[in-house]
C-alpha cells in the first residue's frame, strides 16, 4: 500500500498486502531452540521493549519541536505568495521561488510523516488523532497557498523555457520542471487550483473513513487447532487461514467475512466515494480515464495497464492448472477458497522469533553485497523498525520517513516464515530510501512506486533462491517450489486480479452504474471465478474479500505488484548470474535513482523493458517450469 503524497516531493510510502502471499520456507536448524515459543502478546505499547519499536525520535525530540516546524510551516506557506507572478521573468526568480517550495516540502514532509506514524502506532489515543488531524490541516494549508505554482510554470513562453531548462543552475530541477509541463494539458486556472487544492480533504473523505471502520470491527472467536477459543483479528487472520486445520481455516474466513458483511453498506460507500472522487479529479483535469490521471504523472502509459491484464487473462490456464494439482495434493473432494494458503506439501511451521527472522534476511540478501547487508544490519538495530502488534495498531506492513530522516518500517511480526518475507520486502523499500536520499537532492528524492516494489519483491526472490539453493531434499524442495508458485499466485495473479476490478468499479462509476454492496460483490465473484477457475469453488463470503484490501483506496496501486514482481524475477536472476557488475548497476541505475528518470527508463538502464509484455510472459514462463518441476518430484514420490 501506498499513502497519497500531497505533494509532488513528498517521500515515497509503500505497504505490503496484508493479504500478500508470501513463499514459506523450512527453517535453519538452530531455530529449533525456539520450537515451542509463541508470539508475544502485548495489550498496550507500553508493554513492548523499546528495543522493538521504532524511534520517532529521531525526527523529533518532543511535541515542542514538532509544534515548532509545524509553525514554520505555516509562516512559509503564507510567504511563499512572493513569488507569484514572478516565475517566468528571469531564471533567479525561477530559481529563488523553486528553492523555497523544496524548503518549504521538505519540512512539511518531516511533519507530517511524525504526526502519521506516531498514530498508526497507537490509533486509539486521541491525543495522537489530534496530532494526524493538525498536520492535515497544515498539509492542505500548503496545497492552498501553492497550487498556483505549477499553473505559473507552465504559462511560461515555450522559448523562455527553454532557456531555463538548459542552465546548470536549474540542473536540480530539470526533472520536476519537466513532469510539470508534461502536465500543461492537464493544468488549470489558478482559481481552479486553489480550489482542487481546498477539496481534497473532502476527496480523501472515503480512504479516511474506510481506516477508521476497519480499525472498528470486532471479529468473533473462534477454535484454534487445539480447541481453545481465540480472538480472531485482522493481523491475525492470514495465519490462521493457513492452519493445516481446515475446521480451523474455515471457521476464520466464515467468521471474518460474514463479520464484514454486516457492514458491507458502509464499506461499498466508502468505495464508491474513493472512485468517485478519482473520477472527478480525473475529468477535472481532462484525463480520459481515471486510470490515466493516475498513471499520466509516472510517465506510464495505460497500455502497461491493459497489457498486464491481458497477458495475465492469457496465462490463466496455468492458474487453473495448479488449483487442479492444490485439490489433487490436499485429498479433498472441493477445493475452497479457505484452502488457498495451504501449502500442499508438509511444513515445519514452528514460530520464529524475530531475532531468528533477521539474520534469515540478511543471510538471504548476502548476494547484494557487503555495503548493503551492513547498512540493513544497522537499520534493525538503529530504530528503523517497529515490530510488534497492540490492537489499536494499524495493521500491515509499510516503510515511510522523510528525506532527513533514516527510513522506518511498520510490521505486524506473527513469527511466521511469511513475517520473515515481509520483513525483507519492507527493507528493500527502505534501503532504496536510503540509497535515494544519498545521491538524489531532495526534489528528485520522491521514487515513483512504479519501481518501488520492484526492489522490494527482488528480495523476496532473492531471500526465496538463496533458501532453495540450500535444500537438501526432496521433499524440502517440494515444498520451496509449491511457495515460490504461491509467490506467483499471490503477487503477479492477485494483484493482477484486484487490478481487473479495481479498473472495472472505475469503468462502472465513469458509465453511471451504481456500486452498491451488491454490484461489488457480483463483479468481484466473477472475477474471481475467472482467475481460479473450475478446480475451485469460489465461496460465497469471498465476494466481501474487497472489503478487507485498503490498496483500492490507493488509486490504482496494486498493478505495480504484478509489474513489478516480473521485474524482479528477471533482477534478481541477474543478480545471481553476474554478482556484483549486476548489484552495482541495479544499485546505481535503481535503488539510488529516485525520480531522476520516468521509471520505465529507469528500469531499462537495468535491462528490463516494462513497456512491452516480454517481462510478464517470461515471469509466467518460470511459474510453467516451476509447476512443471513440482508436477515431476510429486510423480516421482507416487
Amino acid at each position: 500500500m501506498k499513502k497519497k503524497p500531497f505533494l509532488p516531493t513528498l517521500t515515497a510510502v509503500a505497504l505490503t498486502l496484508g493479504t500478500n502471499v508470501i513463499p514459506v520456507v523450512p527453517l535453519s536448524p538452530h531455530a529449533v531452540a525456539f520450537a515451542e515459543q509463541q508470539p508475544p502478546a502485548y495489550k498496550n505499547r507500553t508493554e513492548i521493549p523499546d528495543m522493538y519499536k521504532w524511534k520517532l525520535e529521531h525526527i523529533y525530540p518532543d511535541r515542542a519541536a514538532w509544534e515548532a516546524d509545524v509553525k514554520k510551516v505555516e509562516q512559509l506557506a503564507g510567504e511563499f505568495v512572493k513569488h507569484q507572478g514572478k516565475l517566468g521573468t528571469s531564471q533567479a526568480n525561477l530559481l529563488e521561488a523553486l528553492e523555497d517550495y523544496s524548503t518549504l516540502s521538505r519540512l512539511h514532509d518531516k511533519a507530517y510523516v511524525y504526526a502519521n506514524m506516531a498514530m498508526d502506532v497507537n490509533m486509539a489515543n486521541p491525543e495522537l488523532q489530534e496530532l494526524a488531524d493538525r498536520a492535515e490541516k497544515m498539509s492542505t494549508l500548503v496545497r492552498e497557498k501553492t497550487s498556483w505554482l505549477v499553473p505559473e510554470i507552465v504559462a511560461v513562453p515555450d522559448a523562455r523555457m527553454k532557456q531555463f531548462l538548459a542552465s546548470e543552475e536549474l540542473t536540480a530541477y530539470k526533472t520536476f520542471l519537466e513532469d510539470a509541463l508534461r502536465a500543461k494539458p492537464h493544468s488549470l486556472t489558478i482559481e481552479m487550483e486553489e480550489l482542487l487544492a481546498k477539496s481534497t480533504p473532502v476527496g480523501g473523505a472515503g480512504e479516511n473513513i474506510y481506516g477508521m471502520l476497519a480499525k472498528d470491527v470486532t471479529f468473533p472467536k473462534i477454535k484454534d487447532e487445539n480447541g481453545k477459543e481465540v480472538q480472531l483479528t485482522r493481523a491475525n487472520f492470514i495465519s490462521y487461514m493457513d492452519s493445516k486445520d481446515r475446521s480451523v481455516r474455515k471457521a476464520a474466513f466464515e467468521a471474518y467475512y460474514h463479520t464484514l458483511a454486516r457492514f458491507q453498506d458502509t464499506f461499498a460507500q466508502t468505495l464508491a466515494a474513493e472512485v468517485k472522487a478519482n473520477n472527478f479529479y480525473a475529468g477535472a483535469r481532462k484525463y480520459d480515464s481515471a486510470l490515466e490521471a493516475s498513471l499520466h504523472p509516472n510517465h506510464v502509459p495505460t497500455e502497461v495497464y491493459d497489457q498486464l491484464i491481458e497477458t495475465v487473462n492469457a496465462n490463466l490456464p496455468l492458474l487453473h492448472r495448479y488449483m487442479e494439482l492444490k485439490k489433487k495434493m490436499l485429498g479433498v473432494d472441493e477445493l475452497h477458497m479457505y484452502d488457498i494458503y495451504t501449502p500442499v506439501v508438509s511444513s515445519d511451521d514452528r514460530y520464529i522469533p524475530y531475532e531468528e527472522a533477521k539474520q534469515i534476511v540478511l543471510e538471504g540478501l548476502s548476494p547484494l553485497g557487503e555495503e548493503y547487508v551492513n547498512k540493513l544490519a544497522e537499520g534493525f538495530a538503529g530504530g528503523w523498525v517497529d515490530v510488534y502488534s497492540t490492537d489499536d495498531k494499524r495493521s500491515g506492513a509499510y516503510q515511510w520517513g522523510t528525506y532527513d530522516t533514516h527510513p522506518y518500517v511498520l510490521l505486524n511480526y506473527q513469527g511466521t516464515l511469511d513475517d520473515v518475507f515481509t520483513i525483507a520486502h519492507e527493507m528493500g523499500h527502505a534501503m532504496q530510501s536510503y540509497y535515494t536520499n544519498q545521491k538524489q537532492p531532495y526534489i528528485s528524492s520522491n521514487y515513483p512506486t512504479f519501481t518501488a516494489e520492484v526492489a522490494s519483491t527482488m528480495n523476496e526472490t532473492l531471500l526465496f533462491k538463496s533458501l532453495y539453493a540450500k535444500a537438501k531434499t526432496k521433499e524440502e524442495k517440494m515444498y520451496l517450489l509449491n511457495q515460490y508458485l504461491e509467490n506467483f499466485r499471490g503477487t503477479l495473479f492477485r494483484q493482477t486480479q484486484f487490478a481487473e476490478f479495481e479498473k472495472a468499479i472505475h469503468e462502472k462509476e465513469a458509465a453511471g452504474e451504481a456500486l452498491n454492496a451488491e454490484a461489488l460483490k457480483k463483479l468481484y465473484l466473477e472475477i474471481n471465478k475467472k482467475y481460479y477457475g473450475p478446480a475451485m469453488v469460489s465461496d460465497d463470503e469471498i465476494a466481501m474479500e474487497w472489503a478487507r484490501i485498503p490498496h483500492f483506496y490507493y488509486n490504482f496501486y496494486v498493478y505495480q505488484y504484478s509489474t513489478s514482481f516480473a521485474a524482479s524475477v528477471a533482477l534478481a536472476k541477474q543478480v545471481l548470474d553476474e554478482g556484483e557488475t549486476a548489484v552495482a548497476r541495479i544499485r546505481d541505475n535503481v535503488l539510488a535513482a529516485g525520480n531522476s528518470a520516468p521509471p520505465i527508463d529507469v528500469l531499462k538502464a537495468a535491462g528490463v523493458d516494462m513497456s512491452t509484455a516480454e517481462p510478464i510472459q517470461q515471469a509466467m514462463d518460470v511459474f510453467k517450469e516451476t509447476l512443471d518441476e513440482l508436477e515431476k518430484l510429486i510423480n516421482e514420490q507416487q
